[in-house]
């Protein structure tokens, strides 16, 4: 199995290990790799699950569909990205999320019972492990009350002017790119695309912003 050991030295999930031990660890908690293709679903909601999913390359959406299939984007986990850990850690059996790839996508998945479970071989570095994913857990936790502030926002520009603002904080600096379409942000903020795009380009000529597809530039006014 060739593993991308650079992306999984970035991710949280393995801080404070070596990465001359990342071969016995991914062994010790049964670790697979899989690829998948644009907009091919890596989980359904209902599907069974006993493993976390980290991304080595490409993306993935995290997304919920309602009774008539309309579908809203959650959230967008990226190269050294983590999903499905709480789930699994919660000892929910089936998700009740879908799961599906942005684009051209390779995962490596660990199942969740040889980590949060007693190790047979001892392992030194498999209660650094529990203590990472325990703070990776905590840290998703901040991201989702992040994105709570961005949507209960009164209106469409209110939640626009959040999101951004937010994403030029995370970039250090007025000019950033934002990892989603038009359409994929309007899913995430919970707006009408129509109406966001609209927004948008009121924002513009009214020097609030600048943008050009995903790249922004937040402007003093």
């Amino acid at each position: 199995m060739k593993i991308k050991y650079q992306i999984l030295n970035n991710c949280l999930m393995f801080a404070g290990i070596q990465e001359a031990d990342l071969a016995a660890l991914l062994d010790c908690v049964s670790a697979r790799q899989k690829r998948y293709k644009k907009n091919s679903f890596i989980f359904v909601t209902g599907d069974k699950i006993d493993c976390l999913g980290i991304v080595l390359a490409g993306a993935v959406h995290i997304m919920r569909e309602d009774f008539w299939g309309k579908r809203k984007i959650l959230a967008r986990v990226e190269p050294g990205g983590m999903f499905g850990e709480a789930f699994v850690c919660a000892g929910i059996e089936n998700m009740p999320v879908s799961v599906m790839a942005a684009e051209e996508t390779e995962i490596v998945f660990l199942n969740s019972r040889r980590i949060t479970g007693p190790c047979s071989s001892a392992c030194a570095f498999h209660t650094r492990l529990i203590n990472n994913l325990t703070l990776l857990l905590a840290k998703k936790n901040v991201a989702l009350v992040q994105k709570l502030e961005h949507i209960t926002q009164p209106n469409t520009r209110e939640k626009l002017l959040s999101y951004l603002s937010e994403q030029a904080r995370l970039a250090g600096k007025s000019k950033f790119i934002i990892p989603f379409n038009r359409e994929e942000l309007a899913d995430y903020l919970s707006v009408e695309r129509s109406a966001m795009s609209a927004e948008l380009s009121k924002m513009n000529r009214e020097g609030i912003v600048q943008y050009r597809k995903n790249n922004f530039e937040l402007l003093k006014h």
